[in-house]
């Protein structure tokens, strides 16, 4: 594992794993924004995803909670840190991000050869009405911008795959529903599978059988 630095500030880094291979995963964790959380929550997809052969950039980025994250500038560590990473020639490169990360790494896709998101936020104005995240969508976000949400963002104009729980009580399962039917509305390839008695947390445990559904994805992909 090799690290990157992207910016000055202390969470603006990225840890490597892998080799150049079939191409390039960059992983963003999730935790609601907040600064509790950091990229350690993706170490065992890090580790499953090198092993299968890709190059993972598990990013790290400013949260809110004192360090200095919120909207703009958390998107905007995302973006360098995508940047960061030397693209391959020739091969695919791919977000994957949980939660606050799957939000990341929609609003982020611009350039990129798909996303995946795992349980993603994709409207923070309704996260911070139904009071989610012990209100980190309204210190995420403390004044209106239809820019900060992927439901408002749409079209991305890059496939994606979504994966959603039906028993995540953290982000309800009816947020990825409502951005799915937005997201095909508006023209983008979106596939979506939605598991049964699953929460949010378990999409990002590579032993268990929903972190199926993504390697069986990428590799129909990407072969």
């Amino acid at each position: 594992m090799r690290t990157i630095r992207y910016g000055a500030e202390p969470s603006q880094y990225i840890e490597v794993h892998g080799e150049t291979g079939r191409g390039t995963i960059h992983l963003l964790h999730g935790g609601w924004w907040r600064a509790q959380r950091d990229l350690h929550l993706m170490d065992a997809l890090a580790a499953d995803l090198a092993a299968a052969g890709w190059l993972v950039a598990n990013l790290e980025y400013r949260r809110i909670d004192g360090d200095t994250g919120g909207w703009p500038q958390t998107l905007d560590d995302v973006r360098a840190g995508l940047a960061a990473v030397p693209a391959t020639q020739g091969r695919p490169a791919v977000a994957i991000g949980h939660s606050a990360g799957g939000h990341l790494a929609l609003l982020a896709s611009a350039g990129l050869s798909a996303v995946v998101g795992l349980a993603p936020i994709t409207d923070v104005p309704r996260s911070a009405a139904e009071g989610l995240g012990e209100g980190a969508a309204s210190l995420f976000l403390p004044e209106p911008d239809p820019a900060a949400s992927p439901l408002t963002s749409v079209p991305l104009g890059v496939p994606q795959l979504i994966l959603h729980g039906d028993a995540d009580v953290r982000v309800p399962v009816e947020h990825s529903r409502a951005y799915v039917a937005a997201a095909r509305e508006a023209g983008d390839a979106v596939d979506y599978t939605e598991l049964p008695g699953v929460d949010h947390f378990r999409v990002i445990d590579p032993g268990d059988e929903p972190w199926q559904h993504v390697r069986n994805w990428l590799n129909a992909r990407f072969a």
